[in-house]
């Protein structure tokens, strides 16, 4: 049966309504959306449009990353008849300006970052949509007429209502959005929620299912595989903002995910950390020889045989999902030769996202699967693949109106890509049909056909392949990306050329071709490379241009772009004069941008520029330096921890120390999780005399944060001592995790797994008690140390009330070196809970703490 309308969906919310929808990071810290929630948020959100005068057909602009606030907004926009104008997270301001004048837009929904950049018209901010439609939420969980979704919009909502505009992402072109109608999407959705149907009976015992997005709700087929799809199934949809192929592993064994949902040139990058790692581990030529001994094995005697590699994703993830365009070769067979399944969409903005699809369990190689049901397809004289159904948009949005120009006089959409028609009834994808180079001869090249042979070549890290002379007797030049830039890669080219040369027609080998002298491409939101700005660099390389022009590559790029942002007056492309903080963030986009994985300790002693590109172009395998012991918050280990500590702990602080507590009352009615700070004096006495002062329902939940190099250097002492000094260091630091519940929290490098760890923390509902001083008190007059900016960070990122503590008296007793303390002589002094406004500057975070803490 055809469903009327995509809200039809909110039958599934209902259905699913305690199932978790999202699961998205807030800073370190992890939040999850019920179906029932985002139901309730997606009224809301319609109610408060309908209370500022936006009817149906109004177009609203939606500009931010993905969060569930993005789809409950989205969802807000489709019920209350609007159209949604998605806008991707990185577009310029200027772009999205001109698509908010040219749409019409009558509002924007975008993200706290965007407060300067925004369109001139009425502003929601994302991260405040909750606080925003408050009383409509109320209003929801209230009244059952509210309840009732198809009562929102002015008209009733058909197939033919139209959902949203989606513009291309070009900069100096004028904006041109495709219109899609709930008919568009329903197209694609029923035919898919027809096959799924055969599989509801297994599903159940996998429920729930999880999918990791890498995919921007800007695009459609993000959209398609994040809001359309999972409600089919009740599935979870977790946010992974991070290109970072750690990161994502990470997101993926953390969330025990299904599936990861992605584009090809994010999961080239995945493909690429993986090996990194394997060879790191010097495990390269076992990856290397296994995956040959795999091909042809079953399925489960793949996935046994790379079980080290499954172990890292977690057991419960069988599948990529790959979509935008065709996966590369390389990185297909390398998924399904370790055991997973490989499934490829292929379809286009204007196709509602799918024109065929690969099953799951019965995929050909290299193909991007059967046509889909209920639609049209042909293949033109030249190979062009043409498609015509109801999926099929009917027009753009271009010059503030509606026109028609999707499809021909017949109703054929000419997609621009070439393709053919296997035995098996598969589609193969060879290429654009613009970039399909014509020689003398009249033979076409198909530039994706190069461009997989030069990727099969070893040192060959990525490569663009364009046509070199007049159009119509062309030849393939090709722009090599090695994995290294010494003076070794250019042999390594020659040989990569020469190998691949082999396998290629004669009318395809590439006699021309240069090396590209940046750590990446210049790429779009999606990963492709942008061809146009490569091959206009590649012509200035081969003919010397360039050469006394200075160079501005993405590394500099975003080296300029990272100084300005910090107010730098000099140019970072000098020296990396940055704090350790400041490295940490740098790092963070590093990764981001070129899709690697930096090791924390080699990046912090990277001086210039040159250090750093040659961190990015041979990337060590990142390994964690500090054990971050989650055994201790298990429920046996945390009763024991209590019974140690109210037998002795307790009673010796009260005996020795007699503390004074002043300020109790500041915590009355508090609940944790909260953020304790506190000076430190002494490693031996501080830890007692705050827990002795907190209420027993923070202190039986507590982790504590320990200098990372102190905790390393009991954990691990040098080789060089005396073995009974090794083991008295190696006991004290299994007493101390054991006993206070304590995790590294280093100084020079390390920082993120720390936080992270202490979001984790969080979430399981432990407060933390942190030192901002960062070491122990050395001074001679007893006087604190300046916080650490480390703290402002932290607090930034967990949002989580933060209690202000002050031990005195403590400095006397350690400088007369005295164990028993007079009576009145500690007093532990505690504060008001401070609560900083998101946003807040880390360093001023710090300052203000500090303030605070030397005034109580």
């Amino acid at each position: 049966m055809s469903r009327e309308n995509l809200l039809s969906l909110f039958d599934e919310f209902e259905r699913y309504t305690d199932d978790f929808a999202f699961v998205q990071m807030r800073g370190y810290r992890r939040e999850a959306w019920t179906y029932g929630k985002l139901k309730a948020m997606a009224i809301a959100t319609a109610l408060e449009l309908r209370a500022r005068g936006i009817r149906s057909g109004d177009r609203i602009l939606i500009w931010g990353p993905n969060t569930a606030e993005w789809a409950a907004a989205f969802w807000g926009c489709l019920l209350r008849g609007a159209v949604a104008v998605p806008m991707d997270d990185g577009a310029a301001p200027d772009f999205a300006g001109r698509v908010a004048r040219d749409s019409g837009s009558k509002l924007t929904f975008s993200s706290r970052d965007k407060a300067d950049a925004a369109p001139a018209v009425p502003r929601l901010v994302l991260e405040d949509l909750a606080d925003t439609t408050s009383p409509a939420v109320a209003a929801v969980s209230t009244s059952p007429t509210v309840l009732a979704y198809e009562n929102l919009a002015d008209d009733k909502i058909t197939r033919n209502h139209i959902a949203e505009i989606l513009f291309t992402s070009g900069t100096t072109a004028e904006p041109r959005g495709v219109v899609l109608t709930h008919g568009n999407f329903l197209a694609n959705l029923e035919p898919l929620e027809r096959g799924i149907d055969p599989y509801r009976k297994y599903e159940r015992w996998f429920h729930p299912l999880r999918f990791v997005t890498l995919v921007p709700l800007s695009h459609v087929f993000g959209q398609f595989m994040a809001l359309f799809v999972p409600p089919l199934l009740g599935a979870t949809v977790v946010f992974e903002h991070s290109a970072n192929p750690g990161e994502i592993v990470r997101t993926v064994k953390r969330e025990r995910a299904t599936a990861l949902i992605a584009v090809p040139r994010m999961l080239d990058g995945l493909r690429a950390g993986i090996e990194r790692e394997m060879e790191a581990r010097r495990q390269g030529e076992w990856l290397v020889n296994n995956l040959k001994r795999a091909n042809g094995q079953k399925f489960l005697r793949r996935a046994w045989r790379f079980r080290r590699i499954h172990r890292r994703f977690g057991w419960k993830f069988w599948a990529f999902i790959s979509g935008g365009t065709a996966l590369t070769p390389k990185t297909e067979m390398f998924f399904k030769g370790v055991g997973y399944a490989v499934v490829q969409g292929y379809g286009m903005t204007e196709t509602a996202s799918l024109i065929s699809l690969n099953h799951p369990f019965r995929a050909t190689e290299g193909t991007i699967g059967k046509i889909l049901p209920g639609r049209e397809f042909r293949l033109a004289e030249d190979g062009e693949i043409l498609v015509r159904g109801e999926n099929v948009a009917g027009g753009y949005w271009e010059g503030g109106a509606f026109r028609n120009g999707v499809r021909d006089k017949e109703g054929w959409l000419r997609t621009g890509d070439i393709g053919e028609i296997d035995a098996g009834g598969n589609l193969r994808f060879k290429g654009r049909k613009k970039n399909v180079i014509v020689t003398g001869a009249g033979l076409n090249i198909y530039p994706e056909d190069v461009e997989a042979e030069l990727r099969k070549q070893e040192g060959v890290r990525d490569c663009v392949v364009v046509p070199s002379g007049p159009e119509a007797n062309a030849e393939p030049s090709a722009i090599l990306l090695m994995k290294s830039s010494s003076g070794a890669s250019l042999q390594a080219a020659r040989e990569a050329i020469e190998r691949a040369n082999v396998s290629l027609a004669e009318y395809q080998r590439v006699r021309r071709w240069v090396l590209w002298p940046e750590p990446d491409f210049p790429r779009t939101p999606a990963g492709k490379p942008r061809l146009k700005l490569v091959a206009a660099r590649a012509a200035e390389l081969s003919d010397g241009s360039s050469a006394s022009k200075e160079q501005a590559g993405p590394l500099n790029e975003l080296l300029a772009k990272f100084s300005q942002a910090k107010g730098s007056s000099e140019k970072l492309e000098k020296e990396l004069s940055l704090s350790s903080l400041d490295r940490v963030e740098l790092m963070s986009a590093l990764e981001e941008r070129f899709q690697v994985e930096l090791n924390e300790t080699s990046f912090a002693e990277a001086r210039t520029v040159a250090d750093v590109q040659r961190l990015l172009e041979q990337p060590e395998a990142h390994r964690t330096e500090y054990v971050f012991p989650r055994w201790t918050q298990r429920a046996p280990v945390r009763w024991l921890r209590l019974a140690v500590y109210y037998a002795l702990a307790w009673p010796a602080t009260q005996l020795l120390a007699h503390p004074k507590i002043v300020g109790r009352e500041n915590l009355r009615g508090m609940r944790g999780p909260v953020l304790v700070i506190s000076n430190h004096i002494t490693r031996r006495a501080d830890i007692g005399l705050i827990l002795a002062a907190l209420p027993i329902r923070f202190r039986h939940y507590l982790a504590i944060a320990m200098g990372g190099e102190s905790v390393q250097k009991m954990r691990r002492p040098p080789r060089d001592w005396f073995f009974a000094k090794r083991w008295a260091y190696q006991l004290g630091y299994g007493l101390i995790t054991l006993l206070f519940n304590v995790f590294p929290l280093p100084q020079q490098s390390g920082f993120r797994e720390s936080f992270r760890f202490a979001g984790e923390c969080a979430d399981r509902g432990y407060s933390l008690l942190i030192f901002p001083e960062g070491e122990v008190n050395n001074t001679d007059d007893g006087r604190m140390a300046p916080f650490q900016v480390g703290i402002g960070l932290l607090a930034e990122n967990l949002q989580l009330p933060i209690i202000p503590m002050r031990l005195d008296g403590v400095w006397q007793m350690k400088r007369e070196r005295r164990r028993l303390a007079r009576f009145g002589e500690l007093t532990v002094r505690i504060g008001a809970p401070i609560e900083f406004p998101a946003a807040t500057p880390a360093d001023e975070i710090a300052r203000r703490l500090e303030s605070i803490v030397r005034g109580l």
